[in-house]
């Protein structure tokens, strides 16, 4: 099983009390992270760099690395400290969004922050690292008609792949929302995976269009990651989650 990691911003967190303030990771406690993931012998892979391990063609102490929206300060903080320890990474970016902010949590309370803007991206290409789609606007897909959905998902992967100048192949799916027909569509659009919010590791069997990941925040100190990213902590609350929802009957296919 494969730990794909997930991130938001690396920065110094909003004040106490503020909405989501978790998800910000200080950048000292990144560096940690990364840091002792190469002292174990671990390589962090961007979504595109992981595929061929979760389809068993390769083998290896790999780990792939994701951040979810764009933010300037992954740009400004995590791309050195990746840099130094020789990983890569996916950043999901919002593709009407670039050079804006997390508009999307506005009405949460929020703080906004900066997003990258198309000269940040191709700084993001120029490290190393992979651009892929988080669709046009964020939206809740499975809340919108399929034919916005279908613009968010195809749409945003014409864009990012004009500006970054490579393929983007990799997709994600905002709030972690999506359907089967969304699966499909994403399939169909070209991209060869799709990452969710549902916690666990990648099993050999799972479906690369629904792909769980660690979530790493704020309070997540480096015992905790070592736990949910290299041991079977999170493989085990993945299957507690399974059998509660199994036991609740069949619902819409979401996280």
């Amino acid at each position: 099983m494969i730990p794909i990691l997930m991130y938001h911003q690396i920065g110094e967190p909003a004040p106490r009390g503020t909405p989501y303030r978790g998800l910000t990771v200080h950048p000292r406690d990144f560096r940690r992270q990364m840091l002792w993931l190469r002292r174990l012998g671990y390589r962090g892979l961007s979504m595109a760099q992981l595929m061929p391990y979760l389809r068993g063609e390769k083998h290896g102490k790999v780990v792939g690395i994701t951040f979810d929206d764009g933010y300037c300060n992954v740009l400004d903080h995590a791309v050195p400290i990746l840099e130094d320890c020789g990983f890569h990474a996916t950043n999901y970016f919002v593709a009407r969004q670039l050079g804006g902010s997390n508009v999307w949590d506005r009405d949460e309370g929020v703080p906004p922050s900066p997003l990258m803007d198309a000269q940040g991206v191709r700084a993001w290409v120029a490290a190393g690292h992979e651009v892929g789609s988080h669709t046009l606007n964020h939206p809740v897909l499975p809340r919108i008609s399929p034919e916005l959905a279908i613009n968010e998902i195809r749409d945003s992967r014409d864009a990012l792949e004009q500006l970054a100048g490579a393929p983007v192949t990799a997709f994600c799916y905002p709030y972690g929302k999506f359907t089967p027909a969304l699966a499909d569509c994403v399939r169909d659009s070209g991209y060869h995976s799709a990452t969710t919010t549902a916690r666990g590791l990648v099993r050999p069997d799972d479906d690369p269009f629904a792909l769980p990941r660690v979530a790493v925040v704020r309070s997540t100190l480096l015992p905790r990651f070592l736990l949910k990213s290299l041991t079977r902590l999170e493989d085990r609350k993945r299957i507690q989650a399974e059998r509660a929802n199994a036991a609740t009957g069949p619902g819409p296919r979401a996280s």
